[in-house]
């Protein structure tokens, strides 16, 4: 939170290419290729003087084609039109906020992160969603959020008024509402624990418990879900967790994380990032009925050979086990009633700069490779996919 009465401004320039080599016979489109250019623009304000302050947040953005005709749209970077050509889109949109002491509470349009509902950047333009929400920080040991959302905007939409999708439920027609608190963050071992509902279709609890010690670090998540009021996407009973450790040995990290989902459908969720267990990666996410999934990971700080601001990250997923049969055959996963023995992997491979000084200090340039590959009794595609994306911060005082 914010503590002065000075406002900010900010504007990210960010130049994304995404290229889509889907691998497999599916007789569906098998090549995909945009570039665009992202300029997002934020005024966040300070806060009016007395007992509760008053202030507001505004952004917008344009998102202008350089690449991506008929043909080879549609990786999300762009609107696709009726003749599957991508074109520029817009936006904005803002909040209203009041602040008393360590008490902050916005309603509008908003970025929200937390892990039963949290609004994804992967793409161009960021995730919004249109409601009202509460942090809360008493101490620094206690922080408590608390929010309701009845509208949203998708990375490639210009209107408030999208649908958020997961593997078989949507936003459409609804609202989610969430609560939660988080324990001791700044400590060796912290917590959290949140709960929320889509209406008419689940309740989600979920809960974190994290300790750290002297390079060694072991991280848990568990989420569980169930059919709530009119159970709109159907019966729902899941249990998914995960567990990761790593380990840090000067500039070098290695982590290892096992995750299961424990029911007959998948682990779904709203919102591009609302999903906080381990082998939830660049593309997969490991959360199918039934699935176990395994994770190795190496990162690398090239600080430590004199370049600073080089990173490398390279990570490997498989996953097993998959049986959707049991799935109602009238509900929302009916897709997803495949036969057991699924399986399938992911390869990731990151290389990170960001510039330290001079005259574009804080420049950042991010080249990724991802491959994923499947048998037929699992979701998703197998593909060969590159991003490079520039991005340029800037940012000042109003």
């Amino acid at each position: 939170m914010d503590p002065t009465t000075t406002g900010t401004w900010n504007l990210l320039l960010r130049n994304y290419y995404l290229h889509n080599d889907l691998r497999d016979d599916a007789g569906q489109q098998s090549y995909q290729q945009e570039w665009a250019q992202g300029f997002l623009g934020e005024l966040r304000s300070g806060f009016t003087d007395g007992m509760v302050g008053v202030g507001a947040d505004v952004h917008g953005f344009v998102g202008i084609k350089l690449d991506g005709g008929r043909g080879h749209a549609g990786t999300g970077l762009l609107p696709v039109d009726s003749d599957g050509r991508s074109h520029n889109y817009t936006s904005a949109g803002g909040a209203l906020k009041l602040r008393a002491g360590n008490h902050l509470l916005r309603y509008g349009e908003m970025t929200v992160e937390t892990p039963v509902f949290d609004t994804g950047d992967k793409r161009l333009q960021p995730e919004y969603a249109t409601g009202v929400m509460l942090d809360s920080a008493p101490s620094p040991d206690l922080q408590l959020q608390a929010g309701r959302f009845t509208r949203f905007r998708n990375q490639d939409g210009s209107s408030g008024h999208d649908d958020f999708s997961g593997v078989g439920a949507s936003t459409a027609n609804s609202a989610i509402s969430l609560a939660g608190v988080r324990l001791f963050a700044t400590r060796d071992i912290s917590g959290a624990a949140y709960i929320s509902q889509l209406d008419d279709t689940w309740r989600q609890v979920y809960l974190n418990l994290k300790a750290s010690r002297t390079g060694w670090t072991l991280d848990g998540n568990l989420y569980r879900s169930r059919d709530q009021g009119a159970a709109r996407a159907g019966n729902i009973e899941t249990l998914a967790y995960s567990l990761l450790g790593s380990y840090q040995l000067e500039a070098q990290n290695f982590s290892l994380a096992y995750q299961h989902v424990d029911g007959d459908t998948p682990f779904d969720f709203v919102g591009g990032d609302s999903i906080y267990l381990a082998n939830s990666v660049k593309y997969s996410d490991f959360n199918s009925a039934g699935e176990r999934s395994w994770q190795a990971r190496y990162d690398l700080n090239f600080a430590a050979f004199g370049v600073a601001g080089l990173s490398l990250m390279a990570r490997y997923v498989r996953g097993y086990g998959i049986d959707g049969s049991h799935a109602p055959a009238d509900g929302a996963y009916a897709d997803a009633r495949l036969q057991g023995g699924g399986r399938h992997w992911e390869r990731d491979l990151d290389l990170r700069y960001t510039v330290q000084q001079g005259p574009v200090k804080d420049l950042r340039l991010s080249l990724s490779y991802v491959s994923h590959r499947g048998n037929d009794n699992q979701l998703q595609r197998d593909i060969d996919r590159v991003y490079f994306i520039i991005e340029y911060p800037l940012k000042g005082m109003l």
